[in-house]
């Protein structure tokens, strides 16, 4: 790791993900965030999309050894506070992400599980979610999946669980217990993903039928680390998610705690969703630097309230 970082740096934070051509999610989403929160981000390019404000049309992944070599590149070079990891694009690059940042596991790793945009265009094949639990998970630091990722994540979890089962006890054909595992509770969620390795989980509640969107923290050790209500707001958003996960990733890069990162992020996504903008004909964008527009700062209308809006939009 080279240690020649001079002390006007700010912390830099390493981004792997897709383009986002509209910039409100994906990579430019991450590096939008990011600066905003006082780091300095680098990226590494894992597919391109096309698409627009209301949807994804299309997506191109990138040669996984170009994705290897774009990020030893930059970590023989420059000192790296945290780890971003966003859409990867295929099997093949999600098992060259895990390992390089395998070489260096004092670095927190944040991982935003896009499995499917807002629209429902499927991001993620069952292979990548199979590679992504195996590979990723127990190198990852803080994982904030949505309610419907969580749920995803945690059948096919269970799901693994059987087949190894199904292999020791070969021919029992037991299906007792399973009839819940079309909407696990989000607490069995959590504590799936838990055992699967990452030392943390963020399940966001936008999705969920409640008056407040509730996100809550899980420890592998803790359990339930903190529950945090906020306001719903009106709208649909394109890329919460994407800069829930930096702003966390900001957080930790300058030196906060997990819970308190979690905290932080939360009021920083929601600030920027309450000052979102329509530029198209699709969902509304967070406005990422709302606190440096003349008038742009949510507070006189919403109070100091935080969190992410009613639809978690996801690129």
């Amino acid at each position: 790791m080279p240690s020649h970082d001079s002390p006007s740096s700010p912390p830099l934070v390493l981004v792997f993900a897709a383009t986002d051509p509209t910039g409100g999610a994906g990579i430019q989403a991450d590096l939008l965030t990011l600066a905003s929160m006082g780091c300095h981000g680098l990226s590494v390019v894992t597919a391109i999309t096309i698409q627009d404000t209301a949807g994804v049309d299309d997506v191109m992944p990138i040669d996984s050894d170009w994705v290897a070599d774009q990020a030893r590149t930059l970590l023989e070079d420059m000192p790296v506070a945290a780890f971003k990891v966003g859409m990867m694009g295929s099997v093949e690059n999600i098992a060259a992400i895990a390992e390089v940042v395998a070489d260096y596991p004092d670095i927190p790793l944040i991982l935003d599980p896009v499995l499917a945009s807002g629209r429902g265009d499927e991001l993620a094949s069952e292979d990548m979610i199979a590679a992504l639990t195996e590979l990723l998970l127990p190198q990852t630091t803080i994982i904030t999946p949505n309610s419907p990722e969580a749920r995803r994540l945690a059948r096919a979890l269970a799901s693994e669980d059987d087949d190894e089962e199904a292999d020791e006890n070969a021919g029992g054909g037991n299906d007792e217990g399973r009839a819940d595992e079309d909407d696990p509770e989000l607490a069995e969620c959590a504590s799936r993903l838990l055992r699967a390795g990452c030392e943390y989980v963020l399940i966001t509640g936008t999705h969920e039928n409640t008056p407040q969107v509730v996100n809550t923290l899980y420890g592998e050790e803790e359990g339930e680390l903190r529950s945090d209500a906020w306001e719903r707001l009106p709208g649909s958003y394109h890329g919460s998610g994407c800069t829930l996960a930096s702003a966390i990733a900001a957080m930790l890069a300058n030196g906060l705690d997990v819970s308190d990162a979690v905290r932080e992020a939360q009021e920083y996504t929601w600030q920027a969703l309450a000052a979102g903008f329509r530029p198209g004909m699709g969902q509304h964008l967070p406005d990422r630097f709302f606190w440096a527009r003349e008038g742009g700062s949510s507070e006189e209308a919403n109070g100091d309230e935080g969190g992410e809006a009613e639809n978690d939009e996801r690129k």
